[in-house]
């Protein structure tokens, strides 16, 4: 299978951000990494290959080098995409004849990429058992529902530029008068549960159209949640296949909330990195005044990981006139004079070095001056673990939509450098020099 084949399969399995977790803890596992549990004790040793999941949307995996621990080498994506949550009461009567799904949204999407496209659900409920509460994830893997869109008869401006309410316009039908009341039991007989032990749901819609390939070449991929499901399977596929670690400690975080500002327990902004990477410091330091923990941080580096917006064949006046970029045409070292990006010129530069190890192009993102973009997962994470960092991406079009396009090659070549840098460590001699080791 070419990893175009296989991004595609992976985000197939991720409709959404719990499923997206557990599908990169279950190529983890697949791979020898041993499950820890936060309220448990961790019996770290070298050599050891670990993951931790929180929430069931965030997942961080580490593995440990035989000798003395130098720092942490962190490559980080999202797990979220743009879509609509259901609500807590989930079914809403339409003119006597209809059943509509009670949504609102969730992060900034293009509303109008969602209509009239086969839509399912997913994501997550709480269920009652003899044992007590436990959390399910669930997929419903059939069309369910449409947003059904105003016929250019009733609405005669619809080519002319249509603005979408998110309460009247993108409600999706979910059935006839007939269906009333049953939302809840396909929910139930997709988990195999009853009904009534059902006591809490995170539920998402998804996109049920499949992802592909295609162009000339097969060059570009098409698929709904590329952003930023192509940097997590690429991170991810990079992270499992670099050599055992020598000094400096391989981290893969996969975040959720990043597309409604990382403010939960599992987001960036959270203290989930930094109690892993402190507990990971801890099981090897001899100095119980944490003064281990902060001379590792001094030797780590973190590579943020969000997909960048490529120059649009029919709209080229929106990129920057100077800093332009294009799918498969390198990497995105990704740069924001306001600073919602990590990289300077130093990590910049550290990031460059990897790719020309590898042999690959590396490309520059800027917005254009009047043209405020969005932030991502590198500073954020920043505020609570704070260490050298580069946000990078791989062009895309169409960011934010239900279904997005980028290129195939961007992720071999991220892939490809990634696995060097889970690879590599960082050393800063006596002089203030880097050195990538």
């Amino acid at each position: 299978m070419n990893i175009g084949n296989e991004l595609l399969k992976f985000i197939e399995k991720s409709p959404t951000c719990f499923q997206a977790a557990d599908t990169a803890c279950e190529m983890l596992q697949q791979q020898g990494y041993q499950l820890l549990q936060e309220s448990e004790p961790w019996d770290l040793v070298p050599g050891g290959h670990y993951a931790v999941m929180r929430n069931h949307s965030s997942l961080i995996a580490f593995s440990l080098p035989e000798g003395p621990v130098t720092g942490f080498m962190i490559g980080a994506a999202h797990s979220d995409s743009p879509t609509f949550r259901v609500k807590p009461l989930p079914e809403l009567a339409a003119d006597g004849h209809y059943v509509k799904l009670n949504t609102e949204p969730y992060g900034g999407g293009i509303y109008s990429t969602w209509l009239d496209r086969p839509l399912s659900v997913a994501g997550r409920i709480t269920v009652e058992t003899p044992n007590g509460l436990k959390a399910r994830l669930v997929r419903v893997d059939r069309d369910l529902f449409v947003i059904p869109q105003v016929a250019i008869h009733m609405n005669r401006k619809a080519n002319e530029g249509t603005a979408f309410n998110a309460h009247s316009d993108m409600m999706p039908l979910f059935s006839s008068e007939a269906g009333a009341g049953s939302f809840l039991d396909v929910i139930a007989e997709a988990a195999g549960v009853q009904k009534e032990d059902i006591l809490g749901t995170d539920l998402f819609l998804y996109n049920r159209t499949p992802g592909m390939l295609w162009g000339k070449e097969e060059e570009y991929v098409s698929a709904p949640r590329l952003d930023d499901l192509q940097c997590a399977f690429a991170l991810l596929r990079g992270f499992l296949a670099a050599a055992p670690p020598v000094s400096a400690v391989p981290v893969y975080a996969l975040f959720d909330n990043e597309e409604v500002g990382s403010l939960s327990l599992q987001g960036a902004d959270s203290t989930f990195l930094s109690d892993v990477l402190t507990r990971i410091a801890g099981a090897f330091s001899q100095d119980s005044s944490h003064q281990d923990y902060l001379r590792l941080l001094a030797g780590s580096f973190l590579v943020s990981a969000d997909n960048a917006h490529a120059v649009h064949p029919n709209h080229p006046e929106y990129a920057d006139p100077a800093n332009r970029v294009y799918m498969n045409h390198g990497i995105v070292i990704k740069f924001n004079g306001n600073l919602k990006y990590t990289s300077d010129g130093v990590s910049s530069a550290l990031f460059r070095k990897l790719c020309r190890m590898e042999d690959v192009s590396s490309q520059v993102y800027t917005n254009r001056s009047d043209l405020p973009g969005g932030s991502t997962l590198g500073n954020l994470s920043n505020r609570h673990v704070s260490l050298r960092a580069v946000d990078i991406g791989l062009a895309q079009l169409a960011m934010h939509s239900a279904y997005e396009t980028a290129g195939v090659k961007d992720t071999e070549d991220l892939i490809r450098v990634m696995t060097r840098f889970y690879g590599s460590s960082l050393r800063t001699d006596a002089a203030g020099e880097i050195i990538l080791e």
